[in-house]
């Protein structure tokens, strides 16, 4: 199936991906006339579909027109557990399990593709655990990450987080109704999914689970929390305890004012985009740049002796304490 054209002229369409006999289902944006670039593929959080990156609530919001526009193959993937996969993972799949589907998944997609300098992994919330997790795995492929509604200390107790019985502050998702066009809602709809029995189960777990595979993470990493997140902690203190344990060679902090928990689908969807893509421009700026026998693979790990080079862009991370 092709979805209709967006208003930038990439089409969209719908493809399945061989995760070692697992159909991954996914949408697909590539350059109308030229070589990619590089590959985004993006992750879609807890209760959502691969349509969460796929916005047509107005022209420009869907990051993958977007990113086929300015030179990049975008491929949106459904998680283990959603989509197509459903029927062969009713429960889903722990977050180290859905890496290696992943991994299978790409592997397959990059022997039939042109991916470009590499992978570039944009995820969302839940779908920001799955990105770590698959960059810990050490894919010399990878180029670095882009993660958004994601951090490693709740801004609530854990009971309040979304179970297998499907309770939870679905609120939280979206924050001020002003936040949104009029039609992301209504669009909306057709984007959710039920969230899978071992990813609810694990997650009131990832701020233990999080250090571990924090540790092993050595590509580039940018964080973003909307200027109104209402899941995670964004405060000074919770900044310094996400970016402490990673490896990265290079993290970057930043918050997206006007936004809600469901960036992608908000009036700041655009901006966010963007500024997501700015930072793939930059990791691939560092590939190039790269002293004599480098140029060819993203950065190693840093030293365990040094932190990583951190940089933080935001307009008052203590606001972070009033969620």
């Amino acid at each position: 199936m092709t979805l209709p054209v967006s208003p930038e002229g990439s089409p969209v369409h719908d493809i399945v991906l061989d995760a070692a006999g697992i159909p991954i289902s996914a949408l697909l944006a590539e350059p109308r006339q030229t070589p990619p670039r590089a590959t985004v593929v993006a992750v879609h959080g807890g209760g959502m579909s691969a349509g969460y990156f796929d916005s047509r609530a107005r022209p420009g919001y869907s990051l993958l027109a977007l990113g086929a526009q300015l030179g990049y193959t975008v491929l949106a993937v459904d998680r283990p557990g959603y989509g197509h996969s459903a029927l062969h993972l009713p429960d889903g799949q722990a977050v180290h399990d859905q890496a290696a589907t992943l991994h299978a998944a790409l592997a397959h997609f990059a022997a039939r593709h042109d991916t470009g300098a590499g992978l570039f992994l944009l995820a969302h919330s839940n779908g920001g655990k799955l990105a770590l997790a698959a960059a810990a795995r050490g894919d010399s492929a990878l180029l670095g990450l882009d993660i958004s509604g994601l951090g490693s200390r709740l801004a609530v107790e854990r009971h309040q987080l979304p179970g297998p019985d499907g309770r939870g502050d679905w609120r939280r998702h979206w924050g001020a109704l002003r936040l949104y066009p009029p039609d992301a809602f209504r669009l909306s709809g057709a984007l959710v999914r039920p969230v899978p029995l071992e990813e609810a189960r694990e997650g009131p777990l990832w701020p233990e689970l999080y250090p571990d595979i924090a540790a092993r993470v050595p590509v580039p990493v940018r964080f973003t929390f909307a200027e109104h997140e209402r899941w995670w902690r964004f405060d000074e203190e919770a900044v310094a305890a996400l970016k402490e344990p990673l490896a990265a060679p290079r993290v970057t902090v930043d918050i997206q004012p006007d936004a809600g928990h469901n960036i992608s689908l908000g009036w700041a969807a655009r901006t966010y985009h963007l500024r997501a893509l700015g930072f793939l421009e930059e990791c691939l700026l560092a590939r190039d740049a790269a002293p004599p026998g480098r140029g060819t693979q993203p950065p190693g790990p840093a030293p365990l002796s040094r932190g990583p080079a951190v940089t933080v862009r935001t307009r008052s991370l203590a606001k972070g304490r009033q969620t």
